[in-house]
């Protein structure tokens, strides 16, 4: 008798502790969508929200078209991958996303990314909408004073990889070799 109670604790705290590793690695990888709901508009003035992260896998880079060097060179690179996966990248979008709406417009926004790629499309809007999107992808972005009148803005410089559900899938660091970052993007072209 007592070693079946014995056995029927046993049981019991075995199936609690799986239970509560299972509760605790469905919420760190549950499959929730990164970030936060937003509307913002595009670079042609249309509105866009989250759901254009889903469906298909998405690369989101934040940056600002005053930047002088990570933002243009990022969007060079990334047009160029994309050239590079030819048919296996056709189902990726890609984003850039400006840290600095207030001066970056949507027309602003469609000539910068027009430069680039007509792959990559150039989200912007109200500036506070902008700003907690932004917080909520994890992204750092700072205004720094130039000393003439003018800013910069330093921010984060890693491109985000979101599968197709719009849950967060890597990152490609600023600087990260060609093939490392096309071996990713394939890897993310593969999951949807």
């Amino acid at each position: 008798m007592m070693r079946s109670i014995l056995v029927g604790i046993l049981v019991l705290m075995a199936a609690g502790i799986g239970w509560l590793t299972f509760d605790w690695y469905r919420g760190l990888y549950g499959g929730e969508p990164y970030g936060a709901a937003f509307t913002l508009v595009d670079q042609k003035g249309a509105p866009i929200t989250e759901a254009a992260f889903r469906g298909r896998p998405s690369v989101v880079f934040f940056g600002f078209t005053r930047c002088p060097d990570v933002c243009p060179t990022t969007l060079f690179e990334l047009a160029g991958w994309l050239k590079t996966m030819g048919d296996s990248g056709k189902d990726l979008r890609a984003y850039f996303v400006t840290v600095d709406p207030e001066r970056d417009t949507p027309e602003i926004m469609n000539t910068y990314v027009s430069n680039f790629s007509d792959r990559i499309v150039g989200i912007s809007g109200d500036p506070d909408k902008v700003h907690a999107m932004a917080k909520a992808f994890g992204i750092y972005s700072k205004k720094v004073d130039t000393g003439d009148g003018d800013y910069t803005m330093d921010h984060t410089a890693s491109v985000l990889l979101l599968n197709a559900k719009g849950e967060f899938a890597g990152t490609i660091a600023y600087g990260e070799s060609a093939d490392t970052a096309i071996a990713k993007l394939k890897r993310l072209a593969g999951e949807s």
